[in-house]
Protein backbone atom coordinates (compact mmCIF):
# COMPACT_ATOMS: atom_id res chain seq x y z
CA UNK A 1 0.00 0.00 0.00
CA UNK A 2 1.77 3.65 -0.86
CA UNK A 3 1.82 5.24 2.42
CA UNK A 4 0.17 8.45 0.84
CA UNK A 5 -2.45 6.52 -0.66
CA UNK A 6 -4.26 5.59 2.46
CA UNK A 7 -5.96 8.29 3.20
CA UNK A 8 -8.56 7.46 0.34
CA UNK A 9 -9.64 4.36 2.22
CA UNK A 10 -11.53 7.18 4.45
CA UNK A 11 -14.31 7.82 1.55
CA UNK A 12 -16.74 5.53 1.09
CA UNK A 13 -16.80 3.75 -2.09
CA UNK A 14 -20.52 5.11 -2.83
CA UNK A 15 -19.33 8.42 -2.84
CA UNK A 16 -17.25 8.39 -5.50
CA UNK A 17 -19.81 6.08 -7.55
CA UNK A 18 -22.20 8.98 -7.43
CA UNK A 19 -19.53 11.64 -9.04
CA UNK A 20 -20.50 13.29 -12.29
CA UNK A 21 -18.83 11.77 -15.32
CA UNK A 22 -16.34 13.28 -16.43
CA UNK A 23 -13.19 12.44 -19.15
CA UNK A 24 -10.21 10.65 -17.35
CA UNK A 25 -7.61 13.01 -17.06
CA UNK A 26 -4.15 11.95 -18.25
CA UNK A 27 -1.87 9.92 -16.08
CA UNK A 28 0.49 11.90 -13.98
CA UNK A 29 3.82 11.05 -13.19
CA UNK A 30 2.75 9.94 -9.92
CA UNK A 31 0.35 7.93 -11.58
CA UNK A 32 2.73 6.60 -13.44
CA UNK A 33 5.67 5.64 -10.80
CA UNK A 34 2.66 3.90 -8.72
CA UNK A 35 2.03 1.99 -12.15
CA UNK A 36 5.72 1.04 -11.74
CA UNK A 37 5.77 -0.13 -8.00
CA UNK A 38 2.19 -1.44 -8.17
CA UNK A 39 3.73 -5.24 -7.89
CA UNK A 40 4.92 -4.27 -4.26
CA UNK A 41 1.74 -1.95 -3.24
CA UNK A 42 -0.18 -4.92 -0.78
CA UNK A 43 -0.16 -6.17 2.75
CA UNK A 44 1.29 -9.09 1.77
CA UNK A 45 4.64 -8.09 0.41
CA UNK A 46 8.14 -6.23 1.17
CA UNK A 47 8.75 -3.13 -1.21
CA UNK A 48 10.20 -0.12 -2.04
CA UNK A 49 10.78 3.71 -1.23
CA UNK A 50 11.62 5.97 -4.07
CA UNK A 51 12.34 9.49 -3.71
CA UNK A 52 13.30 12.36 -7.03
CA UNK A 53 14.67 15.46 -7.01
CA UNK A 54 15.46 18.30 -9.54
CA UNK A 55 17.82 20.11 -8.46
CA UNK A 56 16.37 21.46 -4.60
CA UNK A 57 13.15 20.50 -4.96
CA UNK A 58 11.72 17.23 -3.99
CA UNK A 59 9.04 15.97 -6.82
CA UNK A 60 8.73 12.16 -5.80
CA UNK A 61 8.74 10.68 -2.55
CA UNK A 62 7.12 7.54 -1.55
CA UNK A 63 6.56 3.70 -0.57
CA UNK A 64 5.22 0.47 -1.21
CA UNK A 65 4.28 -2.55 0.50
CA UNK A 66 5.20 -3.60 4.02
CA UNK A 67 8.48 -2.74 6.64
CA UNK A 68 8.20 -5.46 8.61
CA UNK A 69 5.68 -8.61 7.83
CA UNK A 70 5.89 -9.88 11.46
CA UNK A 71 4.47 -6.69 12.90
CA UNK A 72 2.16 -5.22 9.65
CA UNK A 73 3.93 -2.19 9.60
CA UNK A 74 3.84 -0.84 6.09
CA UNK A 75 6.82 0.89 4.41
CA UNK A 76 7.02 4.85 5.01
CA UNK A 77 8.95 7.14 2.52
CA UNK A 78 11.28 7.61 5.29
CA UNK A 79 11.41 4.73 6.44
CA UNK A 80 15.50 3.58 6.82
CA UNK A 81 16.62 0.68 4.54
CA UNK A 82 20.34 -0.47 4.03
CA UNK A 83 22.20 0.74 0.86
CA UNK A 84 24.40 -2.11 -0.27
CA UNK A 85 27.22 -1.05 -2.30
CA UNK A 86 25.50 2.49 -2.82
CA UNK A 87 27.76 2.87 0.73
CA UNK A 88 30.48 2.80 -1.39
CA UNK A 89 30.73 6.54 -2.61
CA UNK A 90 30.51 7.44 1.11
CA UNK A 91 33.60 5.72 2.02
CA UNK A 92 35.54 7.03 -1.09
CA UNK A 93 34.36 10.70 0.18
CA UNK A 94 36.10 9.94 3.39
CA UNK A 95 39.06 8.83 1.89
CA UNK A 96 38.97 11.88 -0.72
CA UNK A 97 38.10 15.09 1.70
CA UNK A 98 41.50 13.41 4.42
CA UNK A 99 43.55 13.67 0.69
CA UNK A 100 42.32 16.91 0.10
CA UNK A 101 43.56 18.39 3.85
CA UNK A 102 46.75 16.73 3.22
CA UNK A 103 46.69 13.84 6.03
CA UNK A 104 47.83 11.43 2.60
CA UNK A 105 47.97 11.38 -0.77
CA UNK A 106 46.01 8.81 -2.94
CA UNK A 107 49.16 7.18 -4.60
CA UNK A 108 50.81 5.98 -1.65
CA UNK A 109 51.12 2.42 -0.50
CA UNK A 110 48.20 1.07 1.51
CA UNK A 111 50.21 -1.04 3.93
CA UNK A 112 51.96 2.52 5.23
CA UNK A 113 48.69 2.40 6.97
CA UNK A 114 47.35 -0.79 7.12
CA UNK A 115 50.95 -3.30 7.93
CA UNK A 116 48.65 -6.13 8.17
CA UNK A 117 48.49 -6.58 4.56
CA UNK A 118 50.33 -9.60 2.57
CA UNK A 119 53.40 -9.14 0.73
CA UNK A 120 51.59 -9.91 -2.24
CA UNK A 121 49.64 -6.39 -1.61
CA UNK A 122 52.75 -4.22 -0.87
CA UNK A 123 52.16 -1.78 -4.00
CA UNK A 124 48.43 -1.39 -4.00
CA UNK A 125 47.80 2.26 -3.10
CA UNK A 126 44.91 4.30 -1.51
CA UNK A 127 43.26 4.84 -5.13
CA UNK A 128 43.62 1.60 -6.33
CA UNK A 129 41.18 0.83 -3.44
CA UNK A 130 38.52 3.39 -4.68
CA UNK A 131 38.75 2.56 -8.20
CA UNK A 132 38.96 -1.77 -7.93
CA UNK A 133 41.95 -2.02 -9.49
CA UNK A 134 44.18 -3.36 -6.79
CA UNK A 135 43.70 -6.69 -7.41
CA UNK A 136 42.89 -7.80 -3.62
CA UNK A 137 40.84 -10.84 -3.75
CA UNK A 138 36.88 -10.23 -2.02
CA UNK A 139 37.30 -11.19 1.21
CA UNK A 140 33.61 -12.52 1.64
CA UNK A 141 34.44 -14.63 -0.95
CA UNK A 142 37.46 -16.30 -0.01
CA UNK A 143 35.42 -16.73 3.41
CA UNK A 144 32.51 -18.18 1.36
CA UNK A 145 35.05 -21.00 -0.08
CA UNK A 146 35.71 -21.85 3.33
CA UNK A 147 31.92 -22.23 3.59
CA UNK A 148 31.65 -19.32 6.02
CA UNK A 149 29.58 -16.75 3.17
CA UNK A 150 28.77 -13.55 4.68
CA UNK A 151 25.64 -13.04 7.41
CA UNK A 152 26.63 -16.82 8.12
CA UNK A 153 29.00 -15.23 11.02
CA UNK A 154 28.54 -12.11 12.62
CA UNK A 155 32.19 -10.79 10.48
CA UNK A 156 33.82 -7.87 12.21
CA UNK A 157 37.25 -5.66 10.32
CA UNK A 158 39.31 -7.81 12.49
CA UNK A 159 38.06 -10.93 10.46
CA UNK A 160 38.66 -8.94 7.17
CA UNK A 161 42.10 -8.48 8.43
CA UNK A 162 42.56 -12.04 9.11
CA UNK A 163 41.01 -12.99 5.86
CA UNK A 164 43.44 -10.79 3.46
CA UNK A 165 46.75 -10.85 5.59
CA UNK A 166 46.50 -14.59 4.58
CA UNK A 167 46.24 -14.44 1.33
CA UNK A 168 49.52 -15.07 -0.76
CA UNK A 169 48.22 -13.74 -4.67
CA UNK A 170 46.33 -11.11 -5.89
CA UNK A 171 43.59 -12.06 -8.95
CA UNK A 172 46.42 -9.62 -10.83
CA UNK A 173 49.26 -7.12 -10.57
CA UNK A 174 47.82 -3.91 -9.20
CA UNK A 175 46.44 -1.78 -11.47
CA UNK A 176 46.34 -3.86 -14.78
CA UNK A 177 42.32 -4.51 -14.41
CA UNK A 178 39.35 -3.98 -12.78
CA UNK A 179 37.52 -6.49 -10.62
CA UNK A 180 34.93 -5.46 -8.27
CA UNK A 181 36.13 -5.81 -4.37
CA UNK A 182 34.26 -5.30 -1.08
CA UNK A 183 37.91 -5.67 0.28
CA UNK A 184 39.59 -2.36 -1.24
CA UNK A 185 36.01 -0.40 0.60
CA UNK A 186 36.49 -2.76 3.86
CA UNK A 187 40.09 -1.64 3.98
CA UNK A 188 38.94 2.51 3.10
CA UNK A 189 37.08 2.27 5.83
CA UNK A 190 40.15 1.15 8.79
CA UNK A 191 42.41 3.59 7.12
CA UNK A 192 40.22 6.67 7.52
CA UNK A 193 39.85 5.48 11.57
CA UNK A 194 43.45 5.23 11.90
CA UNK A 195 44.31 8.40 10.21
CA UNK A 196 41.59 10.68 11.36
CA UNK A 197 42.51 8.90 14.80
CA UNK A 198 38.58 8.36 15.38
CA UNK A 199 35.66 5.64 14.24
CA UNK A 200 34.77 5.42 10.71
CA UNK A 201 31.04 6.01 11.53
CA UNK A 202 31.87 9.10 14.06
CA UNK A 203 34.27 10.61 11.34
CA UNK A 204 31.82 10.37 8.20
CA UNK A 205 28.83 11.38 10.86
CA UNK A 206 31.01 14.94 11.34
CA UNK A 207 32.31 15.32 8.18
CA UNK A 208 29.66 14.24 5.70
CA UNK A 209 26.35 13.13 7.17
CA UNK A 210 25.78 16.14 9.73
CA UNK A 211 26.74 19.06 7.49
CA UNK A 212 24.51 17.79 4.74
CA UNK A 213 21.54 17.10 7.05
CA UNK A 214 21.08 13.74 6.88
CA UNK A 215 20.10 12.90 10.29
CA UNK A 216 18.58 9.51 9.59
CA UNK A 217 21.55 8.26 7.99
CA UNK A 218 24.22 6.01 10.27
CA UNK A 219 26.36 2.61 9.75
CA UNK A 220 25.46 -0.45 10.81
CA UNK A 221 28.81 -0.85 12.69
CA UNK A 222 26.73 -2.76 15.51
CA UNK A 223 23.67 -4.80 14.16
CA UNK A 224 22.50 -5.60 17.38
CA UNK A 225 21.48 -1.32 17.61
CA UNK A 226 17.92 -0.73 17.56
CA UNK A 227 17.76 1.61 14.77
CA UNK A 228 14.38 3.47 14.75
CA UNK A 229 11.65 3.16 11.28
CA UNK A 230 14.11 0.31 9.98
CA UNK A 231 12.28 -1.91 7.69
CA UNK A 232 13.36 -6.02 7.82
CA UNK A 233 14.95 -7.27 4.90
CA UNK A 234 13.21 -10.78 3.12
CA UNK A 235 14.34 -12.74 0.50
CA UNK A 236 11.41 -14.84 -1.60
CA UNK A 237 10.27 -18.38 -0.25
CA UNK A 238 8.01 -20.24 -2.14
CA UNK A 239 4.87 -18.40 -2.00
CA UNK A 240 6.34 -16.68 0.50
CA UNK A 241 9.12 -14.76 2.70
CA UNK A 242 11.76 -15.40 4.94
CA UNK A 243 13.72 -12.74 6.90
CA UNK A 244 16.96 -11.65 5.42
CA UNK A 245 18.89 -9.49 7.53
CA UNK A 246 22.75 -8.50 7.30
CA UNK A 247 23.76 -9.71 10.47
CA UNK A 248 27.80 -8.42 10.73
CA UNK A 249 29.97 -5.13 11.96
CA UNK A 250 31.61 -4.90 8.80
CA UNK A 251 30.97 -1.60 6.85
CA UNK A 252 32.43 1.10 4.11
CA UNK A 253 31.62 -1.33 1.74
CA UNK A 254 28.21 -1.30 2.51
CA UNK A 255 26.36 -1.09 5.70
CA UNK A 256 25.01 2.47 5.30
CA UNK A 257 21.59 2.91 6.89
CA UNK A 258 19.65 5.55 5.76
CA UNK A 259 16.37 6.98 3.94
CA UNK A 260 15.85 7.68 -0.08
CA UNK A 261 15.38 11.28 1.50
CA UNK A 262 18.82 11.63 2.55
CA UNK A 263 20.38 9.91 -0.39
CA UNK A 264 18.94 13.26 -2.26
CA UNK A 265 20.41 15.36 0.32
CA UNK A 266 23.90 13.87 -0.64
CA UNK A 267 23.34 13.99 -4.32
CA UNK A 268 22.80 17.63 -4.06
CA UNK A 269 25.95 18.29 -2.63
CA UNK A 270 27.40 17.33 -6.19
CA UNK A 271 25.96 20.08 -7.83
CA UNK A 272 26.43 22.74 -4.92
CA UNK A 273 29.10 21.76 -2.71
CA UNK A 274 28.56 22.11 1.15
CA UNK A 275 30.83 19.61 1.62
CA UNK A 276 35.32 19.66 -0.05
CA UNK A 277 33.93 22.24 -2.13
CA UNK A 278 33.79 22.02 -6.14
CA UNK A 279 37.71 20.41 -5.83
CA UNK A 280 36.12 17.44 -3.73
CA UNK A 281 33.07 16.96 -6.49
CA UNK A 282 35.92 16.46 -9.14
CA UNK A 283 37.54 14.23 -7.35
CA UNK A 284 34.43 11.80 -6.67
CA UNK A 285 34.03 11.28 -10.45
CA UNK A 286 37.52 10.99 -11.69
CA UNK A 287 37.62 7.85 -13.15
CA UNK A 288 39.93 5.03 -12.73
CA UNK A 289 43.24 4.24 -15.00
CA UNK A 290 44.89 0.97 -15.70
CA UNK A 291 48.48 0.78 -16.21
CA UNK A 292 47.73 0.54 -19.88
CA UNK A 293 46.43 3.57 -20.20
CA UNK A 294 42.80 2.71 -21.05
CA UNK A 295 40.00 4.52 -18.56
CA UNK A 296 37.32 2.88 -16.47
CA UNK A 297 33.74 3.97 -16.19
CA UNK A 298 34.25 3.69 -11.98
CA UNK A 299 35.26 6.48 -10.48
CA UNK A 300 35.25 7.21 -6.28
CA UNK A 301 32.43 4.92 -5.42
CA UNK A 302 30.51 5.77 -8.39
CA UNK A 303 29.70 4.51 -11.78
CA UNK A 304 29.59 7.03 -14.89
CA UNK A 305 28.07 5.52 -18.18
CA UNK A 306 25.56 6.26 -20.72
CA UNK A 307 21.96 5.22 -20.58
CA UNK A 308 19.57 5.64 -23.33
CA UNK A 309 22.34 7.98 -24.78
CA UNK A 310 22.42 10.61 -21.94
CA UNK A 311 25.50 10.63 -18.69
CA UNK A 312 24.10 8.66 -15.78
CA UNK A 313 25.96 8.86 -12.52
CA UNK A 314 25.05 5.92 -10.37
CA UNK A 315 25.40 2.81 -8.07
CA UNK A 316 23.45 -0.03 -7.32
CA UNK A 317 23.77 -2.12 -4.19
CA UNK A 318 23.02 -5.53 -2.59
CA UNK A 319 23.18 -6.86 1.14
CA UNK A 320 21.81 -10.00 2.30
CA UNK A 321 17.89 -8.79 1.28
CA UNK A 322 17.91 -5.37 0.91
CA UNK A 323 18.84 -3.64 -2.71
CA UNK A 324 19.34 -0.27 -3.62
CA UNK A 325 20.19 2.21 -6.68
CA UNK A 326 21.13 5.92 -6.52
CA UNK A 327 21.37 7.79 -9.84
CA UNK A 328 22.19 10.96 -11.03
CA UNK A 329 21.53 12.83 -14.45
CA UNK A 330 23.46 15.87 -14.48
CA UNK A 331 22.40 17.35 -17.41
CA UNK A 332 18.48 17.11 -16.59
CA UNK A 333 19.65 17.70 -12.67
CA UNK A 334 17.56 14.93 -12.19
CA UNK A 335 18.12 12.58 -8.83
CA UNK A 336 16.25 9.46 -8.08
CA UNK A 337 16.68 7.32 -4.87
CA UNK A 338 15.24 3.23 -4.57
CA UNK A 339 15.71 1.49 -1.46
CA UNK A 340 14.04 -1.90 -1.83
CA UNK A 341 13.97 -4.55 1.24
CA UNK A 342 13.37 -7.24 -1.16
CA UNK A 343 16.00 -10.04 -2.12
CA UNK A 344 14.27 -10.12 -5.73
CA UNK A 345 13.57 -6.59 -6.40
CA UNK A 346 15.42 -4.79 -9.19
CA UNK A 347 16.16 -1.29 -7.74
CA UNK A 348 18.07 -0.25 -11.06
CA UNK A 349 15.25 -1.27 -13.79
CA UNK A 350 13.13 0.25 -11.26
CA UNK A 351 15.22 3.10 -10.92
CA UNK A 352 15.48 3.89 -14.84
CA UNK A 353 11.35 3.32 -15.10
CA UNK A 354 11.33 6.30 -12.67
CA UNK A 355 13.75 8.01 -14.77
CA UNK A 356 11.57 7.59 -18.24
CA UNK A 357 8.56 9.14 -16.72
CA UNK A 358 10.83 12.90 -15.45
CA UNK A 359 12.40 12.82 -18.94
CA UNK A 360 10.19 11.41 -21.27
CA UNK A 361 10.29 14.76 -23.19
CA UNK A 362 13.98 14.89 -23.50
CA UNK A 363 15.42 11.16 -23.97
CA UNK A 364 16.19 10.30 -27.58
CA UNK A 365 14.24 7.93 -29.33
CA UNK A 366 15.26 4.64 -28.87
CA UNK A 367 17.38 4.31 -32.73
CA UNK A 368 16.46 1.65 -34.73
CA UNK A 369 19.55 -0.44 -34.64
CA UNK A 370 20.59 -1.68 -38.05
CA UNK A 371 22.87 -5.04 -37.93
CA UNK A 372 25.07 -6.75 -40.10
CA UNK A 373 24.02 -9.45 -42.47
CA UNK A 374 25.75 -12.60 -40.91
CA UNK A 375 24.76 -15.66 -42.72
CA UNK A 376 23.60 -18.32 -40.36
CA UNK A 377 26.75 -21.07 -41.01
CA UNK A 378 28.76 -18.16 -39.84
CA UNK A 379 26.98 -17.67 -36.73
CA UNK A 380 26.20 -21.49 -36.30
CA UNK A 381 30.48 -21.17 -35.96
CA UNK A 382 30.59 -18.53 -33.42
CA UNK A 383 28.09 -20.62 -31.10
CA UNK A 384 29.94 -22.68 -28.42
CA UNK A 385 31.70 -23.29 -25.16
CA UNK A 386 34.28 -20.74 -24.03
CA UNK A 387 36.65 -20.31 -20.65
CA UNK A 388 37.66 -17.15 -18.94
CA UNK A 389 41.17 -16.68 -18.96
CA UNK A 390 40.78 -15.09 -15.57
CA UNK A 391 38.87 -17.44 -13.37
CA UNK A 392 38.44 -20.06 -15.76
CA UNK A 393 34.34 -20.12 -15.50
CA UNK A 394 32.49 -20.47 -18.61
CA UNK A 395 30.05 -18.66 -20.86
CA UNK A 396 28.17 -20.23 -23.55
CA UNK A 397 27.03 -18.48 -26.62
CA UNK A 398 23.87 -19.94 -28.44
CA UNK A 399 22.33 -19.39 -31.37
CA UNK A 400 18.85 -18.83 -30.94
CA UNK A 401 16.14 -17.83 -33.66
CA UNK A 402 18.52 -16.55 -35.90
CA UNK A 403 20.71 -14.52 -33.43
CA UNK A 404 23.75 -15.37 -30.60
CA UNK A 405 23.15 -15.01 -27.01
CA UNK A 406 26.06 -14.09 -24.76
CA UNK A 407 25.85 -16.49 -21.86
CA UNK A 408 22.01 -15.95 -21.71
CA UNK A 409 22.01 -12.01 -21.76
CA UNK A 410 20.30 -9.86 -24.31
CA UNK A 411 20.74 -10.75 -27.97
CA UNK A 412 24.03 -9.70 -29.57
CA UNK A 413 23.52 -7.15 -32.56
CA UNK A 414 26.03 -8.03 -35.63
CA UNK A 415 28.47 -5.17 -36.22
CA UNK A 416 30.15 -7.20 -38.62
CA UNK A 417 31.28 -10.70 -38.52
CA UNK A 418 33.56 -11.16 -35.82
CA UNK A 419 31.98 -8.26 -33.73
CA UNK A 420 28.45 -7.91 -31.95
CA UNK A 421 27.11 -5.17 -30.02
CA UNK A 422 25.98 -6.61 -26.23
CA UNK A 423 23.51 -4.06 -24.48
CA UNK A 424 24.74 -0.16 -24.95
CA UNK A 425 27.98 0.44 -24.24
CA UNK A 426 28.97 -3.62 -24.57
CA UNK A 427 31.12 -5.28 -27.32
CA UNK A 428 31.40 -9.18 -27.92
CA UNK A 429 34.83 -9.41 -29.92
CA UNK A 430 36.02 -12.61 -32.42
CA UNK A 431 39.30 -13.67 -32.73
CA UNK A 432 39.16 -16.01 -36.05
CA UNK A 433 41.64 -18.57 -37.71
CA UNK A 434 42.21 -18.99 -41.04
CA UNK A 435 39.29 -21.05 -41.20
CA UNK A 436 36.97 -18.62 -40.12
CA UNK A 437 36.44 -20.19 -36.90
CA UNK A 438 36.70 -18.72 -32.86
CA UNK A 439 40.08 -19.03 -31.38
CA UNK A 440 38.57 -16.69 -28.30
CA UNK A 441 36.11 -14.00 -27.61
CA UNK A 442 36.47 -11.06 -26.24
CA UNK A 443 33.85 -9.21 -23.63
CA UNK A 444 34.78 -5.19 -23.84
CA UNK A 445 32.76 -3.66 -21.61
CA UNK A 446 33.74 0.10 -19.95
CA UNK A 447 35.95 -1.55 -17.48
CA UNK A 448 38.09 -3.06 -19.87
CA UNK A 449 38.44 -6.34 -21.66
CA UNK A 450 37.65 -9.67 -20.26
CA UNK A 451 39.24 -12.64 -22.68
CA UNK A 452 37.23 -16.56 -23.33
CA UNK A 453 39.23 -19.47 -25.08
CA UNK A 454 36.75 -21.64 -26.79
CA UNK A 455 36.70 -24.90 -25.36
CA UNK A 456 35.22 -28.24 -25.64
CA UNK A 457 32.52 -29.74 -23.57
CA UNK A 458 33.73 -33.31 -22.10
CA UNK A 459 31.67 -36.29 -20.75
CA UNK A 460 34.35 -38.11 -18.27
CA UNK A 461 33.66 -41.67 -17.69
CA UNK A 462 34.02 -43.06 -14.07
CA UNK A 463 37.34 -44.17 -14.13
CA UNK A 464 38.69 -40.69 -15.42
CA UNK A 465 36.69 -39.08 -12.25
CA UNK A 466 38.58 -41.39 -9.47
CA UNK A 467 42.14 -39.39 -11.28
CA UNK A 468 40.69 -36.06 -9.08
CA UNK A 469 39.48 -37.95 -5.91
CA UNK A 470 41.72 -36.98 -2.75
CA UNK A 471 42.03 -34.22 -0.09
CA UNK A 472 42.82 -30.65 -1.12
CA UNK A 473 43.68 -28.03 1.57
CA UNK A 474 43.80 -23.85 1.67
CA UNK A 475 45.57 -22.29 4.50
CA UNK A 476 44.36 -18.82 2.54
CA UNK A 477 40.59 -19.82 2.52
CA UNK A 478 40.83 -22.20 5.74
CA UNK A 479 39.75 -25.07 4.09
CA UNK A 480 39.85 -28.72 3.45
CA UNK A 481 38.24 -30.11 0.77
CA UNK A 482 37.75 -34.06 -0.46
CA UNK A 483 37.22 -34.97 -3.89
CA UNK A 484 35.43 -38.12 -4.43
CA UNK A 485 33.63 -39.97 -6.53
CA UNK A 486 28.97 -40.62 -5.90
CA UNK A 487 27.88 -42.95 -8.52
CA UNK A 488 28.99 -41.18 -12.05
CA UNK A 489 29.63 -37.82 -10.47
CA UNK A 490 32.60 -36.24 -9.11
CA UNK A 491 31.70 -34.50 -5.75
CA UNK A 492 33.56 -32.06 -3.41
CA UNK A 493 32.99 -32.48 0.58
CA UNK A 494 33.33 -29.73 3.46
CA UNK A 495 32.73 -30.05 6.62
CA UNK A 496 30.67 -30.51 8.34
CA UNK A 497 28.10 -31.81 6.10
CA UNK A 498 28.28 -29.63 2.89
CA UNK A 499 28.03 -31.88 -0.80
CA UNK A 500 29.30 -29.99 -3.76
CA UNK A 501 28.21 -31.39 -7.00
CA UNK A 502 30.80 -30.86 -9.75
CA UNK A 503 29.51 -30.51 -13.47
CA UNK A 504 32.07 -31.37 -16.28
CA UNK A 505 32.37 -28.32 -18.87
CA UNK A 506 36.05 -29.06 -20.37
CA UNK A 507 39.01 -31.53 -19.61
CA UNK A 508 39.90 -30.88 -16.18
CA UNK A 509 37.46 -28.21 -15.76
CA UNK A 510 33.93 -28.42 -14.08
CA UNK A 511 30.85 -25.80 -13.06
CA UNK A 512 30.27 -25.63 -9.11
CA UNK A 513 28.00 -23.30 -6.57
CA UNK A 514 31.98 -22.82 -5.62
CA UNK A 515 32.89 -21.00 -9.14
CA UNK A 516 34.55 -22.42 -11.67
CA UNK A 517 36.56 -25.94 -10.40
CA UNK A 518 40.07 -26.73 -12.02
CA UNK A 519 42.17 -29.19 -11.62
CA UNK A 520 46.12 -28.89 -12.00
CA UNK A 521 48.65 -31.78 -13.04
CA UNK A 522 52.41 -32.10 -13.18
CA UNK A 523 54.07 -32.84 -16.00
CA UNK A 524 53.26 -36.34 -16.15
CA UNK A 525 49.97 -35.80 -15.77
CA UNK A 526 49.56 -36.47 -12.22
CA UNK A 527 46.43 -34.44 -10.54
CA UNK A 528 48.70 -31.72 -7.75
CA UNK A 529 46.58 -29.13 -7.47
CA UNK A 530 42.56 -27.87 -7.59
CA UNK A 531 42.25 -24.29 -8.50
CA UNK A 532 39.04 -22.29 -7.43
CA UNK A 533 37.83 -19.54 -9.65
CA UNK A 534 35.15 -16.66 -9.79
CA UNK A 535 34.10 -13.10 -10.11
CA UNK A 536 36.00 -11.69 -7.38
CA UNK A 537 38.35 -14.65 -6.69
CA UNK A 538 40.22 -15.22 -10.03
CA UNK A 539 42.60 -18.58 -8.70
CA UNK A 540 42.21 -19.97 -5.43
CA UNK A 541 45.04 -22.45 -5.21
CA UNK A 542 44.51 -25.96 -2.83
CA UNK A 543 47.32 -28.01 -2.58
CA UNK A 544 46.29 -32.40 -3.24
CA UNK A 545 47.22 -33.88 0.59
CA UNK A 546 46.11 -37.70 -0.89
Amino acid sequence: MRTSLALLALFPAIALAQAPATAVPAATPQDKVDAVFARFNRTGSPGCTVAASRGDKTILHSAYGMADLEHGLALRPDSVLEAGSVSKQFTAAALLLLAQQGRFSLDEPVNKYIPELPDSARTVTIRQLIHHTSGLRDWGSVAAIGGWPRTTRAYTHAHVLEIVSKQRALNYAPGEAYSYTNTGYNLAAILVSRVAGKPFAQYTREALFEPLGMRSTEWRDDFRKIVPGRAIAYSPAGSSYRMDMPFEYVHGNGGLLTTVGDLLRWNRNFDNPVVGGREFVEAQHRTGKLNSGRDISYAAGLQIHQWRGIREVSHSGATAGYRAWLGRFPAHNLSIAVLCNLASANPTALGHQVAEVYLADVLPARASEVSANVDAATLGKLAGLYRSAQDRDVVRIELENGQLRFGGRTPLRALSASSFALGEEGRVLFELDASGSPRRAGLDDPNGVTWFDRVEKVSPSVSELQAYAGGYESAEAEVVLKAAVDGDTLVLRRRPDDVIRLTPAYRDGFLSPLGSVVFLRDPAGKVIEMSIGQGRVWDLRLKKTN
